[in-house]
Formats: C-alpha cells, sequence, structure tokens
C-alpha cells in the first residue's frame, strides 16, 4: 500500500473562461468542484491508477464534508481526522483564449494542538501497514516546522517528500528516499535564487549532501532534472494538449511511488511518472484518470 499524508486538502473549484478579463464581470463556460490539494492529488491517483492507496488528511467544515463525499464517491480508501476548521477552497481559473491558468489560493487556517496529535498517532498505525509514503504539502499556519520531522521519526519506511523550506530542510537528516520540489521550491529551501543550470544542480546537490537519495526538481512543461546514486540526469516531457496544469506534480509524485513500488529502473521509473504527470494536463480534474495506454 502506498500512503498519502498530508495536512492541506482543498476543495477546489474550477472555472473555465473563454476570455477572462481583470476587472469585469466574467460568465464561466463551464464549472466544476473536487476534492483536490497535493495530499488528495496524490491518494486520488495513486488509487485511479490501480495500486492500493490509502489517503490520511484534515476534514473540517462544509469544505471538509465535500471532501469526504467525493473520495467515498470514488470509493479512494481514506481516514479524515476530524477538525473544527474548514477546509480551504481554492479557485483555478482557466483562460481558453490565451492558453493561461491563474490560482488563487487560501492559505490553511491554524489547527489544534490535539488535531496534530490524532493525526500523529493515526499516521504512526497506517504507516505501519505502508511499503512507501508520500507526505506532501505545506503546513496549516502556526503548526511547528518540525511536524513533518516528527512523523518521520514514526516510520523507517521509503518516504517521498514534497514540501520546501524549513520544514524539508528538518526533515533531510532522516535519510529520506525522494525529494520532489519544482524549481522555485528548490529555490525558496536552499535560500538562493536558481538562474543557472549550474545554479539548479547545485541546489540539488545540496539536497543530497544533507540525506535525500534521489531529488527530482519540476519546472511546469520544462525539463525535470533527477540526482541520485546513478548521477545527474534530464527528461524532457511530451507536449500535450492542456486543458488544466493544476495537479501535474502531484500525479508526478504518484507515478515515483508507484513506479518505484512495481520495481521499474529509476530511469525508465521517471519517464513513466513524467508520462503520468502529462497525462494529468489533459484533463480538467486533477488525479482522475487510469494508466495511459
Amino acid at each position: 500500500m502506498i500512503l498519502a499524508a498530508g495536512l492541506t486538502p482543498a476543495w477546489q473549484q474550477t472555472l473555465v473562461f473563454d476570455h477572462f478579463r481583470e476587472g469585469e464581470v466574467n460568465r464561466a463556460t463551464e464549472a466544476v468542484w473536487c476534492a483536490s490539494g497535493k495530499v488528495l492529488n496524490v491518494g486520488c491517483a495513486v488509487h485511479h491508477l490501480g495500486v492500493p492507496s490509502h489517503t490520511l488528511s484534515l476534514a473540517g467544515g462544509l469544505p471538509g464534508q465535500a471532501l469526504r463525499d467525493d473520495f467515498a464517491r470514488m470509493n479512494v480508501p481514506a481516514t479524515w481526522i476530524e477538525s473544527a476548521t474548514p477546509s480551504r477552497v481554492c479557485t483555478t481559473i482557466l483562460d481558453r483564449g490565451r492558453h493561461v491558468s491563474t490560482e488563487l489560493v487560501e492559505n490553511a487556517a491554524a489547527i489544534t494542538a490535539s488535531e496534530l496529535s490524532v493525526f500523529r498517532r493515526t499516521f504512526a498505525d497506517l504507516a505501519k501497514e505502508s511499503e512507501r509514503i508520500v507526505l506532501s504539502g505545506s503546513l496549516p499556519a502556526g503548526t511547528p516546522s518540525d511536524f513533518y520531522r516528527s512523523l518521520l521519526e514514526l516510520t523507517n519506511r521509503p518516504v517521498l517528500l514534497d514540501f520546501r523550506g524549513d520544514e524539508l530542510r528538518q526533515c533531510l537528516p532522516f535519510k529520506p528516499w525522494l525529494v520532489k520540489p519544482n524549481r522555485a521550491e528548490l529555490a525558496a529551501t536552499v535560500g538562493e535564487p536558481l538562474v543557472t543550470e549550474a545554479d539548479l544542480l547545485s541546489a540539488m546537490q545540496q539536497l543530497r549532501s544533507a540525506g535525500a537519495e534521489y531529488v527530482v526538481v519540476t519546472d511546469g512543461p520544462h525539463a525535470v532534472w533527477v540526482a541520485g546514486p546513478h548521477g545527474v540526469a534530464r527528461f524532457h516531457p511530451p507536449v500535450v494538449d492542456v486543458v488544466n496544469p493544476i495537479g501535474c506534480g502531484d500525479c508526478l509524485s504518484a507515478g515515483l511511488a508507484i513506479a518505484w513500488h512495481e520495481g521499474r529502473r529509476w530511469d525508465d521509473a521517471v519517464e513513466w511518472a513524467i508520462t503520468i504527470a502529462a497525462e494529468n494536463a489533459r484533463h480538467l480534474r486533477s488525479a482522475r484518470f487510469g494508466r495511459p495506454v
């Protein structure tokens, strides 16, 4: 089983416009809603790609009930920690005329110490049943920056980390199997602008020297870089007709976890995961598709 765990799910509204004009009244040609956020996208993708999965996250208020209901409709296995804080709501604006997507993100509000404690205990139990774990997403406001580190203290399973900054740096001494920031998140983690290719590779090596076995860095439709025990490699995503780019990085994380779970060679694993991320871009709702033929 692959466990997807994280504290910042989102109820996602996606609005599609033929032409979106700032400062004016805009009427959407289509509107869809779904459970999303990094952690839910990973869990949803793993499930739809046919691998046993379990998702652990928070759910609060009416948006939280919507998250539960959406996962129940899809039969995605999940454990929800009830929160007194309503789950956040985020909005994606898709401008078809200009082929531009805009993300309006509500930051996750603070949760209680007791809710964090329940989450930690539940994670420890689920981790024992898991073969690989994906920890992803930012921490809610006020959550101690060492919270993810405290989770790693509870398991010796291979863990993929998809978050940034001090939270990530504190986890590196636990030698995570894989760290997957995008280029901007990597820059924020090392505290340096990544202007050149040499800057990027140096930052990736910093994470490896600090403990990460593999570092995979994405950059939207641009090259995916991998640094690991076999050296450094660059992969080029396929060109696709993009419907909605939201969640592609999360689907890449899911694809990497599945590929290693299935015993693929590291280079084949990365190429397959990139294919999964590209497939996600073809769909309006994130992480809701089967294996590409």
